[in-house]
């Protein structure tokens, strides 16, 4: 097979060189175009020479007139002017460079210098030119102007201060508010883990004191919880203490620690039941002396009563508490009902908390508000005394339904000063017979903690 490519001519200083183009001076052989080549026909060229058509093509930066430029009248022209120089391009022109050439050329040649317009046009033509992808923007590279001033465009700056800034303010003004923030934020804070911090209820001990002539435990003291009340309690996710007695004289180990240290740091009292009140304590002589109560218990629930109730903080009596509440405040009770009211239903049995009776809320009463829709109830009655004479600012909340004998009281003057005939820690939540207690706990525990601060 005939090669069809000559060699290139010999181009003078100033003009390219293509990169296959021989040594200067030698000859190029001539061959012909094969029969039938494009290039071959007079009618491929206006000008009468194949050689100026693919030149004038090849020397256009427009990819579309390059794209029209035909292999074979390249061959032609690169034949037809071998071993002629090249014709001088017009002064300010790009030199005329067949496409086959500028190819290999531009593998090792750097790219031209792309054509600026003159500085006569200004910015406005330079702007308005087309921009070849991937080419760096106008100025760019040049030295920056610190020199000239950039205003920020309308708008950008508000008319007026920010309104969290005033006009009157100074450092010291700005410094008093900022005191004031922090100290609200402190208060608050504070006031957050008081309210949020979980009650702490106390309850009173009952007293289990030494038989004569005992060893072991049963010569000892011993102050105790029954677990019903104090489960009962706890059942509202509440800290639950019991408050022990504390002595002033003949003590193993003296302390400092008084009961009012106890009605500071808790937040309510609950009045366990247990033995009679000594008849000592409001002045009267007990009939018979197998019921002489518990005078030690009496003296230390009534100081720690009255702690609680001078600190402001609710009280809550089951049993025994009630009666104590009522003693408390100036009352009396009936020593034994079977034997000071003939006609007074039963209130106490061998069945212990399974024995109940009916009880009564009066009209406008506390209960009848924390019972609604609850004129009458089932509770349990374990109780041979109850309140006789009424104390002083205390306002009945129950009777028994069929002897009308008190069975739960309110100290007007307090926020909550209230005491239960009955045993609500051995109902059960929800029962359906005994009355649910759940109401008379919460609002205990309510109290609680709207007067802990």
């Amino acid at each position: 097979m005939s090669d069809n490519k000559s060699d290139h001519p010999e181009v003078p200083d100033g003009a390219h060189r293509p990169a296959d183009a021989g040594p200067a001076g030698a000859p190029a052989p001539s061959s012909s175009p094969p029969a039938g080549s494009p290039s071959s026909s007079p009618s491929a060229s206006p000008t009468g020479s194949p050689s100026g058509e693919a030149a004038q093509r090849a020397s256009t930066d427009v990819p579309e007139s390059a794209s029209t430029v035909t292999p074979g009248a390249g061959e032609a022209a690169a034949a037809s002017t071998a071993g002629e120089l090249p014709k001088q391009a017009p002064a300010g022109t790009t030199p005329s460079i067949p496409i086959s050439e500028t190819a290999e050329a531009g593998k090792s040649a750097p790219a031209p210098a792309p054509h600026t317009e003159p500085a006569s046009t200004g910015d406005t033509a330079a702007s308005a030119a087309p921009q070849r992808p991937g080419a760096a923007p106008a100025g760019f590279g040049q030295a920056p102007d610190f020199t000239a001033h950039h205003p920020p465009p309308p708008g950008a700056i508000p008319p007026e201060p920010p309104r969290y800034l005033r006009a009157s303010d100074s450092a010291w003004a700005v410094f008093g508010r900022i005191v004031v923030a922090r100290a609200r934020q402190m208060f608050d804070r504070a006031g957050q883990r008081i309210t949020q911090r979980t009650l702490r209820i106390g309850v009173s001990a009952r007293i289990f004191h030494p038989e004569p002539g005992a060893q072991g435990l049963r010569g000892k003291t011993l102050q105790y919880l029954e677990e019903s009340i104090a489960h009962w309690v706890m059942s509202r996710d509440v800290i639950v203490f019991m408050i022990p007695t504390v002595g002033h004289q003949g003590m193993l180990h003296p302390s400092n620690i008084r009961l009012r240290d106890y009605a500071k740091h808790l937040d309510g009292l609950l009045l366990q039941g247990g033995a009679d009140v000594s008849p000592q304590t409001y002045a009267e002589v007990s009939p018979r002396p197998e019921w002489p109560g518990d005078r030690v218990r009496d003296m230390y629930e009534l100081e720690l009563l009255h702690e609680f109730v001078e600190s402001g903080k609710p009280v809550l009596g089951v049993c025994r508490g009630c009666q104590l509440i009522n003693v408390a405040f100036g009352g009396t009770l009936y020593q034994d009902i079977a034997s000071d009211v003939p006609t007074a239903g039963v209130h106490v049995s061998e069945h212990y908390d399974q024995h109940r009776h009916a009880v009564t809320f009066p009209q406008g009463s506390t209960f009848a508000t924390m019972f609604p829709g609850r004129r009458e109830a089932i509770v349990n009655s374990i109780h041979h005394q109850a309140v006789r004479n009424l104390g002083r600012d205390l306002t009945v909340e129950a009777v028994s339904a069929g002897d009308g004998l008190i069975e739960a009281v309110r100290y007007r003057r307090s926020p909550f000063v209230v005491g239960v005939q009955w045993h609500p820690e051995f109902h059960r939540a929800g029962g359906p017979e005994l009355l649910d207690c759940t109401p008379l706990l919460d609002t205990f525990l309510r109290a609680a903690r709207e007067t802990r601060f």
